[in-house]
């Protein structure tokens, strides 16, 4: 896969402050999928915020089935409901380091740099309270 976009999403789910990465692959493979739909995600893991692995960037995600972009682009998930409260500055800080890498590497440009609800209309990912259009021109 050469991805040509990046989807940005959130968990929907309250951030435990422990692990809830492996709660979420475990789930994704409990519908059938092969491993976690997401390429990255980030939460607070005892106090700090950590970037997690998930599938290969190589490989097809099962995040956004819309207009085939799961083999066109990379899944980012950040653990929250951003529906409920804003991403806090430093999650943001740390999507935007992790995304610039993957622009570079991939030759991805800001404009293809997009929220899940983009795609899925009728969703509200990265949910109501994240301001997705200041969080592109930091990019």
């Amino acid at each position: 896969m050469n991805p040509e976009f990046v989807i940005v999403h959130h968990s929907m789910t309250e951030d435990s402050k422990t692990a809830s990465w492996g709660a979420i692959r475990k789930y994704h493979m409990f519908k059938g999928w092969t491993d976690i739909g997401y390429h990255a995600g980030i939460e607070i893991v005892r106090g700090d915020l950590e970037i997690l692995l998930g599938r290969r960037w190589d490989k097809w995600g099962a995040h956004c089935k819309q207009e085939d972009m799961n083999r066109k682009s990379l899944g980012l998930c950040l653990v929250g409901n951003f529906d409920l409260y804003p991403p806090a500055e430093t999650m943001l800080d740390l999507a935007t380091d992790l995304i610039r890498y993957w622009m570079r590497l991939f030759r991805i440009p800001v404009s293809n740099v997009l929220p899940h609800r983009h795609f899925a209309t009728y969703k509200t990912c990265p949910g109501e309270l994240f301001d997705f259009d200041s969080f592109q021109q930091q990019l």
